[in-house]
Formats: C-alpha cells, sequence, structure tokens
C-alpha cells in the first residue's frame, strides 16, 4: 500500500503544538488548498495523509482500522460513504454535533453525530454524443441494460468506489430481486472498467457509447470540449432521481488531537468551502442550504434527488458485496 505523509503547509505558526491529523480520500488536488487554507488561518498544523492507489479510501479505512488501538488519525475526509458507515458499524468513530450540522439536510449527516456529509458528487450518465443520437440517448439507469446498447456501456466494477456506494443503495431501494436482475444484466450488457475515471475516459474516446459514472470525472471531458453530454438519470415523473453521494467528515475515537479535528469540521463545513468545491474543477454540489453558489455542472433544470438510505445500505452491504463478487469474479 503506497501511504505517504504531507505537512499541507511549511512556515511558522503562533502554536507550534497544535496540530490536526487528516486521512482524505478526496483528491489531493482538491482537498489540499482547502487544508492549506485552515492551516494559515488558525495556526494549527494540519499533517495530511493520501494514498495514491486506485482503492485509495479502501487503504485509509484499513489503516484506521489496524490503528484502532493507538489511533494516528484525527479527521477521516472521505468521498465514499460507504466506508464511513463501516467504520461508525466498527464503533471507531467519535460523536460530535458541529454548530453547522444544521444547516445541512438530515438525510446528510449522522442522527448520532458521528459523521457530517458535505458537498456531494452525483451518479450520472455520460454519452458520447457522436456515437448516440439525441432522439436515443438514454434518461435511466435501467437503460444500461437495454440490449441496444450491447458492449456499448461502460461501468466500473461494481465493488469499490461509488459504484458500490450506488449499488449497496440500489440493493436496499429496489430489494435483492430486483437489483440482482439489474446487475446480472448490466455485466452481460457492458464492459467493464478499472473505474470512474476510466469510464468517462473511454466514453470521450469513444471506446464506449455510454457510461456510468460521477459528476466530477463526466465534468472534466465536458471541460477538455470532447463530444460527450451529461445526463442526470431518472429525473421523470415516477422515476427515482439521481443519486447524490456526499463526502463525510468523521471524527476518529481516542485520537489526541480532538479539539483541533472540531475544529477543522467546522471549517470544512462553512459555506466558503462548499462554494470553492462547486466552482472548482471537482464541480461538487452543495448541501449546506446557505450556499447559493451552484456546481459548475448544475444545468437549467434543478436535479431531482434519489431518497436514500446510507446507513440501511451500509447494513445490508456484505449480502450485496458477496453476490456482486460473483457475478464480477472474472473482472
Amino acid at each position: 500500500m503506497n501511504l505517504f505523509w504531507l505537512p499541507v503547509l511549511a512556515g511558522c505558526w503562533s502554536a507550534p503544538d497544535r496540530q490536526v491529523v487528516v486521512y482524505t480520500a478526496l483528491d489531493r488536488e482538491f482537498s489540499e488548498p482547502i487544508l492549506q487554507d485552515f492551516e494559515q488561518r488558525t495556526g494549527i498544523r494540519v499533517l495530511a495523509k493520501y494514498d495514491v492507489e486506485s482503492t485509495k479510501t479502501v487503504g485509509l479505512v484499513n489503516a484506521i482500522i489496524q490503528e484502532s488501538n493507538r489511533p494516528r488519525c484525527d479527521l477521516f475526509w472521505n468521498n465514499e460513504i460507504l466506508h464511513t458507515l463501516r467504520l461508525e458499524r466498527l464503533g471507531l468513530l467519535d460523536q460530535y454535533e458541529s454548530p453547522r450540522a444544521a444547516d445541512f439536510p438530515e438525510t446528510f449527516r449522522s442522527p448520532e453525530g458521528a459523521w457530517h456529509g458535505l458537498a456531494a458528487r452525483i451518479r450520472v450518465l455520460l454519452v458520447n454524443t457522436d456515437l448516440v443520437p439525441e432522439d436515443q440517448r438514454p434518461d435511466s439507469i435501467l437503460d444500461l441494460i437495454d440490449p441496444q446498447w450491447q458492449g456499448r456501456v461502460g461501468v466500473a466494477k461494481p465493488l469499490f468506489g461509488m459504484t458500490a456506494t450506488h449499488a449497496a443503495v440500489l440493493f436496499h431501494t429496489w430489494g435483492d430481486d430486483q437489483a440482482r436482475d439489474f446487475f446480472q444484466k448490466l455485466r452481460a450488457n457492458a464492459q467493464i472498467l478499472a473505474g470512474n475515471k476510466q469510464v468517462a475516459l473511454a466514453v470521450s474516446s469513444g471506446q464506449v457509447a455510454i457510461g456510468w459514472t460521477d459528476t466530477d470525472d463526466a465534468i472534466i471531458e465536458r471541460d477538455k470540449g470532447m463530444p460527450v453530454q451529461i445526463v442526470y438519470p431518472d429525473q421523470g415523473e415516477g422515476q427515482m432521481g439521481a443519486l447524490f453521494i456526499p463526502n463525510t467528515l468523521a471524527l476518529i475515537k481516542g485520537s489526541a488531537n480532538g479539539e483541533e479535528a472540531r475544529q477543522l469540521v467546522d471549517f470544512l463545513l462553512s459555506p466558503e468551502v462548499e462554494s470553492r468545491l462547486a466552482l472548482g474543477d471537482s464541480a461538487q454540489f452543495p448541501l449546506n442550504r446557505h450556499v447559493d453558489v451552484p456546481s459548475r455542472a448544475q444545468g437549467e433544470v434543478p436535479i431531482r434527488h434519489m431518497q436514500a438510505d446510507f446507513a440501511s445500505a451500509a447494513a445490508g452491504w456484505e449480502p450485496a458485496a458477496e453476490f456482486l463478487r460473483e457475478v464480477f469474479a472474472d473482472q
């Protein structure tokens, strides 16, 4: 596992004995400037641990579990909520009710204060406009299993990352029978790629016509001027809506710098930080009720959320994952 430590900013601090250790799954290019700003404003030294592997969240979570007897991490900034909930079930998260918590919908925060959600990415369809005529473009994730797109759909293996979180939510929302049928048909219909970034690249290059990916990977291809269109799925009457998956902030129980970590949580939940993430390259979607800056990926029409019970989805993940490992065993 290729993990490394990085002091976020070199220089002088007004209180050199104050620091906070952050394990950060959000890409370094997006999270580091914000952590630097916190350090400059507060004088609290930030030590950030990044995992550069493709399964970065898994690596960070496993490190937190392995270190649970003597925690080194104070704050886990995650971008895959499924693993945050895994840590909560293991009893490794501390409770903290941030004064900013009430600014966020209840769906995106722990009722016990074990984690706080912010700055969501959305699960989307990315369409190659050169390959898919306008009158044939999909509008639902169910289109991914339409036989007309046999071999022309790209998806990431649904056992890791955001695709795993989406799979867990679908198993909980649809029930086992419908979810199993969907993923069996998806496996038969799709090219299975290494991750959501690779899915977006495959669509923009024409390797596939339609991909199931995330807004941050999709908008990179749009920004490059590639022939792609982002489709927010299942927005019609009677459809389930698009899945918003938040970043999460969680304090690690028994860590050494709890007070500094709480200050950092409050800073990261500020409207300023969500606005920066919305306007930045990752184009994340603000969840704070006081933020009126839309994501760069936001279209003219409001996006309807899928109702998701993340805690229940996470609780039922293991049997779902066992099934998916069998279906995608050759990938």
